[in-house]
């Protein structure tokens, strides 16, 4: 990490004009990738969620490497086609989707996982001379994890058809629903959670059906003592899946280790007896982590200019603001730093997964930079916005067939 940072000032980041930046550490993501291969059987199709990470680049990295994709908005579906995805290797979810999104999935060809009964109808209706393969969604009912708002298989979800609905049965006896999908959430849920689920939509496959598609994934250890379950535990607790074409969904797990954020620290200043620094990134980046600090949080560790840890001892607590207009936004109270000076530099730790997919528009603030590392090599990966970019957004200029 003080390799690409220093890199990246050297490259004229992490100025005045360029005070945060982002970077992505592809390698190691293809590593990550390469241990859920080896954790699951031959022929698994790894559609790596892109609502962890949208950014084209990163996709492109993960097709390029033998993953697939799977979306949750017809603009996901589009991303991944802009990626190089074939559409064999794309799978839709989505529990809104309209009847032309629908539509225009069959034309080109990816799964297709059906959210609910009604879902069934209109893909039925549409479905004739698609090479598409269809799912269905069966929500386990295995409850919520320690994250409710990030768990969806509790028993009243908005999210797949539930396991006890009594239409159920006849829907999956439909010939062309050839598949089964069930999602319980990742951070938060334990392993002993995330595999009942899966044994319980399992049970209901019947002999037509070519492929189980396991959504969700692993939670990640965001800080000290947080549960760190590997793809390989996983694994051993899910059923010998035989005779099926098994599809995993995983996107935090590949994602959150690999991206840290850096930011110059603008202003410091004391409120009473409290040490604030500020800096340019916050809740735009880490919604999850200002608005819900009890459930998210984020490693930091703070860097002098140039980029080195600061060799100071921790001499006080500080709180360290993001910029955004409003009063939460506080990454961290009452942190032990060294003394912290403007100019300094604050790295965020395990941003890789549903941060930049988050990004916030409040205050209009522009995206940073987004740098991707491969092994020595540093790369653009999405340039920083300007302005100008903010006034296309927001103008009427943004609005494109």
């Amino acid at each position: 990490m003080e390799h690409a940072i220093q890199a990246a000032r050297r490259a004229g980041h992490l100025g005045e004009d360029d005070p945060a930046v982002i970077f992505h550490d592809l390698a190691q993501m293809r590593a990550r990738l390469e241990r859920v291969r080896a954790a699951f059987p031959p022929g698994t199709l790894h559609a790596v969620a892109i609502k962890a990470n949208p950014l084209v680049e990163v996709l492109r990295a993960l097709v390029d490497a033998g993953a697939g994709l799977e979306a949750a908005s017809w603009e996901e579906v589009r991303l991944a086609l802009a990626a190089g995805c074939p559409p064999a290797r794309i799978v839709y979810d989505s529990p809104a989707k309209t009847r032309a999104e629908i539509a225009a999935a069959l034309r080109a060809g990816v799964h297709l996982n059906a959210d609910n009964l009604v879902e069934l109808e209109r893909i039925a209706a549409l479905r004739a001379g698609s090479s598409s393969t269809i799912g269905l969604r069966v929500n386990p009912q295995v409850g919520a994890g320690r994250i409710g708002l990030t768990s969806v298989a509790d028993k009243v979800s908005k999210f797949g058809v539930p396991l006890d609905d009594p239409d159920l049965p006849a829907a999956l006896r439909l010939p062309w629903v050839t598949g089964l999908h069930v999602h319980v959430g990742s951070q938060g849920c334990t392993l002993a959670q995330l595999a009942e689920g899966v044994r319980r939509v399992w049970a209901l496959r019947t002999p037509h059906m070519t492929t189980f598609d396991l959504g969700g994934g692993l939670p990640v250890p965001y800080g000290p003592g947080e549960p760190a379950p590997t793809p390989e535990e996983y694994a051993a607790l899910l059923p010998a899946f035989a005779d099926v074409r098994v599809v995993t969904e995983f996107g935090r797990f590949l994602h959150a280790p690999c991206g840290f954020a850096v930011s110059r620290v603008e202003y410091v200043k004391r409120a009473g007896d409290v040490s604030i620094a500020v800096l340019h990134v916050g809740g735009d980046l880490l919604v999850r982590a200002v608005l819900r600090p009890d459930e998210w949080h984020h490693r930091l560790e703070l860097l002098d200019p140039e980029g080195r840890p600061k060799a100071a001892a921790a001499s006080g607590r500080w709180i360290i603001a993001g910029p955004l207009c409003f009063g939460g936004d506080v990454l961290a109270r009452d942190v032990a730093l060294p003394p912290v000076e403007p100019g300094d530099l604050v790295l965020i730790r395990d941003v890789g997964a549903y941060t930049l997919s988050y990004w916030s528009r409040s205050c209009s603030r522009a995206i940073p930079a987004v740098i991707g590392l491969d092994g020595g090599d540093l790369r653009l990966l999405r340039p920083r916005e300007r302005p100008d970019d903010l006034v296309t957004f927001w103008g009427p200029g943004a609005s494109r067939p």
